[in-house]
Order: C-alpha cells, then structure tokens, then sequence
C-alpha cells in the first residue's frame, strides 16, 4: 500500500480517518504488511500482501476471486495485445486522457484489473476496489504502477472519505451484488461536486427471463467452481467450433446468439481463435458461476442515480444500462 492512499481511505462503519501502523515495509517504502486503525470507533483492519482489507475473504463474491485467480490476465490489453478494453473504458465513461490527468479514479468492482489496466496507464490517480481476492490477481498482474492502489472492501461500505474522488466507475458489476440499488447508492457519496459517474449494468428485456442462461443458473451457481469450470472445459471443444458456425449466419445468427448459453466473439478480429476460445472459456462461466446476476432497466437506475443527487445523466449507445452523470459534492446520505 502506497502512503498516499490514506487521502482517500476512512473507516467504512464511521466514515473517519484511519491511521496506519505498519509492519513491514517495501524498499521503495510501500507498506507490505500492518493495521489500519480508526481515529473514532477504534475498529482496525489488516493490510496484507500490500493490500488494506475491510472484509472477509469468503463472501457472496467468491466465485469472481477464483474466476480472475484462474483467468488473470486474459483481458488485459497489456497482456493480449488488443486495444478490446482500452476502446471499452473510453466508449463507457466518455471520459479522455487528458480529462483524467491529475484526478483521483475508483473503480468500483475491478475484477482482476481490465480496467484498471487501461485507467493507469493515465496520469491519473486510480485505486481499484473488489470484494474478492481478485483484488490480489489484479495486483500480481499490475503491480509496480505508482499511480494505482488495490483495495478489498464491499461495495456497499466503501472505505473512503466523503467527496474523496474525481471519478467512478463501474463496469459490469452492479447486477452481480445482493442488492443492486443499494450498491448503486453507494457511490456517488464518494464523489467530489461535480465529479463524474458511469455505469454500465446488464439490462433486464422482456424476454431477459427467457435466455437460457437465466434457465440453467439456479442450477449451475450451486456446483462447486471447480467442478463447473471443469464441466465447461470438457464442453468447450464441441460448443465452440458449432458457434463459430452458428452465430456467423446470416439472419439465424441472432437466434442462435440468444438461444445458445456460450460465448464466442465471432465478430471480433483483434482476437486470435486461441484468445477467442479462451475469452469463451471465461466469460461461459462468468454466466453461470456467480451467486447473483439481477439484470436492471434504465428506468430504474436512473431513478436511484437522481435520488442521490446524480445529475445530467445521459445513455450512452452500448450494450447494457451505460449510464452517465455528475455528482454533488460527497453529502454523506
């Protein structure tokens, strides 16, 4: 843990300062091991591996820990030489470079780092947060950046100071917590006046129900993650070369998009067919594994954004909920 993400950090039950007691130290002086203590409730927090901890490691996300444990550097851009998440940051925030300069940055739910990967390689300030100890896949692949931070703490006790942030954003996160609206309430508390919003949620149809993933998950979310990313694997070799089949054909394509529980990039040309089987692979249990997925309209986030003083929120044209906006300076609420 670098020594000036105390700036931003407090207590997640009070909201107060944190002093830190550290216990070992890096050679370039980041804090390896120590506590974290709070000036008011006196509660304290373990930071482990460089990494303040605010939350159990065995929780409703842990699925997410041993999916981006298991597939750690798929998707990020450094790693696969594509521009996939780069090109995604930007088209779902609306934000640029030189906007980010200087500023402080949360994402909220950053997996094993795609992002993060992309909002550091700015001159901005960014700390990713996750429940899971994804958080330490995320650090093991994107260590040594000196403007990024790695927390693991829920998204619905942010452990940061009122206003302490320029920006947030959350990318496919919000529909896999225990109570979505409550975890989009969480953040605009942390934003400075006028800083900036955006999410992007999966986005509940008519005939969301009817997609077979839907079908098949109150099944699947209760096999054992190994046990289930054993079973896709063994099924990958027939279900991928019939997709690239399948969801290639003119007009029947779509149908066979929606009816068939698989994901394969068959438009995608950055991709090589080795990347595209293993993204296959990833995002195929990324269906089926988590404890939750509770699609949302944008009616109803929205709703909860303008509640909490989220203003000129707009739609911007990508798949899902991607919703934008400006906050109003950290009340707490």
């Amino acid at each position: 843990m670098q020594p000036k993400l105390l700036n931003v950090l407090a207590c997640p039950r009070c909201l107060s300062r944190l002093a830190c007691i550290p216990q070992a130290k890096s050679a370039n002086e980041e804090i390896v091991s120590g506590v974290l203590q709070c000036n008011h409730c006196r509660r304290s927090y373990p930071i482990e591996h460089g990494i303040p901890r605010f939350v159990d490691r065995d929780n409703y996300a842990s699925s997410f820990g041993y999916q981006w444990n298991q597939f750690r550097l798929e998707q990020l851009d450094s790693y696969n030489h594509t521009k996939l998440s780069e090109k995604r940051f930007y088209s779902e925030t609306a934000w640029t470079k030189d906007w980010l300069r200087g500023k402080w940055i949360l994402d909220a739910g950053c997996g094993a780092g795609r992002f993060l990967d992309v909002a550091s390689q700015t001159e901005a300030e960014v700390v990713g947060l996750d429940i899971s100890d994804a958080i330490d896949a995320a650090k093991a692949s994107l260590q040594g950046r000196k403007n990024l931070h790695f927390v693991q703490a829920s998204i619905f006790e942010l452990p940061f100071r009122n206003g302490a942030f320029d920006a947030c954003y959350s990318i496919g996160v919000i529909q896999h917590t225990p109570d979505p609206r409550r975890a989009l309430r969480s953040l605009p508390r942390v934003l400075k006046a006028g800083g900036r919003i955006a999410v992007t949620i999966y986005e509940r149809k008519r005939w969301t129900r009817l997609y077979p993933k839907y079908l098949l998950r109150p099944i699947t979310k209760r096999v054992k993650k190994k046990r289930l990313l054993r079973v896709i694997n063994g099924s990958m070799p027939v279900f991928f070369p019939l997709t690239n089949v399948l969801f290639r054909l003119p007009l029947l394509g779509r149908f066979f998009v929606f009816a068939i529980p698989v994901a394969n990039y068959t438009g995608e040309p950055q991709l090589s067919t080795k990347q595209r089987y293993d993204w296959a692979l990833l995002d195929t249990f990324d269906m089926f594994s988590p404890q939750y997925d509770q699609p949302q309209t944008e009616r109803e986030v929205t709703a909860v954004l303008s509640a909490e003083g989220i203003s000129e929120i707009r739609r911007l044209p990508n798949p899902g909920v991607n919703l934008v906006g400006r906050g109003t300076g950290g009340e707490k609420r």
